[in-house]
């Protein structure tokens, strides 16, 4: 799965196909600006069916230099694979278009900055044939950009230094400076930066500070880092409404069954005085006969909660010769 810094660190440059002239500076290298740009398909799939892409590509035109192409390759982490795979676009971009090719590689970590620009040939030692070393932008020469003038006066270079410097300390410093030259800007220029720049600083701690830093401006909230914060707000709120939610169900359940019970409580207990009440009764009139009541009989009669045996009973008291016979016939 494509990872959102990895699209941020090549869409940058289709949407600003100039922005590699003004990085060429910082690479060593004096690439004049272009006069015009073509964003060219990435699909460099030959027709046996063999699958493979460029992140991005770009068709630039200079005034004195003529035209040349533009490869432009996110790498997040070294991959033994992939100074193979640059020398097959390099190449089959020249064979197809005829064009001088550049390859760029942008980075956010020094390993992997340093690992990218090192050259690599295809040949055995003595006999390179072809060789390849792209050009690579990251965190050991991308510009950290702290003063917001500086950031205003190229807001895209700015982003990609913060993009860049995604996992360095002075990452904070340089958002800073790019949220406030941003504020200044038209929404259609701020709105794609501060997606670009969102989409670069990925999970990192400074996305927290990006949030904090544009959520003072209008444009923020039409934006996708709008929308992803709405997301997590609304899963938050999700929760905390599930909750009151389910204690107020909780509560009604338990309103309702307390109401059930009280009924069927109210009825037992209902039944336990009437049997306590006729089992006195017995015990009355047996006593009132002048029988002997011994205290297993007793027991027996009190201990009773059946009602229709309580009141067969109390007929049988009646007539009894010995309180012992009331529980004949029972």
């Amino acid at each position: 799965m494509v990872s959102p810094p990895h699209e941020a660190m090549h869409r940058i440059f289709q949407h600003d196909p100039g922005l590699f002239s003004r990085v060429s500076r910082f690479l060593g290298v004096d690439i004049p600006a272009p006069v015009k740009a073509t964003a060219l398909p990435t699909d460099l799939t030959e027709a046996n069916p063999v699958e493979r892409r460029v992140d991005t590509l770009l068709r630039l035109e200079t005034a004195d230099q003529g035209s040349y192409l533009l490869a432009v390759e996110a790498q997040g982490k070294k991959h033994p694979d992939k100074p193979a795979s640059w020398a097959y676009y390099t190449a089959y971009l020249w064979t197809k278009y005829r064009l001088p090719t550049a390859l760029l590689v942008v980075c956010q970590d020094h390993a992997t900055a340093t690992w990218a620009q090192q050259p690599v040939s295809c040949g055995p030692p003595q006999l390179p044939t072809l060789t390849v070393q792209p050009l690579v932008a990251g965190p050991h020469n991308m510009p950290v950009i702290t003063d917001p003038e500086e950031a205003r006066a190229d807001l895209v270079l700015a982003s990609l230094a913060a993009i860049t410097h995604a996992a360095e300390p002075d990452v904070d410093a340089i958002l800073k400076a790019l949220s406030t030259a941003l504020r200044d800007a038209p929404e259609d220029v701020a709105k794609p930066l501060v997606e670009f720049t969102a989409q670069g600083l990925a999970k990192r701690p400074a996305k927290n500070l990006w949030r904090n830093l544009v959520a003072v401006d209008l444009s923020f909230y039409k934006s996708y880092l709008a929308e992803e914060v709405r997301d997590e707000v609304r899963a938050a709120v999700r929760d905390e409404v599930r909750n009151e939610v389910r204690d107020e169900v909780r509560d009604e359940v338990r309103d309702e069954v307390r109401d059930e019970v009280r009924d069927e409580v109210r009825g037992e207990v209902r039944d336990e005085a009437r049997a306590e009440s006729r089992a006195e009764d017995i015990l009355l009139i047996l006593e009132q006969r002048g029988l002997g009541i011994s205290e297993d009989v007793r027991s027996r009669i009190t201990h009773c909660t059946d009602p229709e045996l309580l009141r067969h009973w109390l007929a049988r008291a009646v007539t009894v010769p010995k309180a012992e016979e009331v529980f004949e016939d029972a």
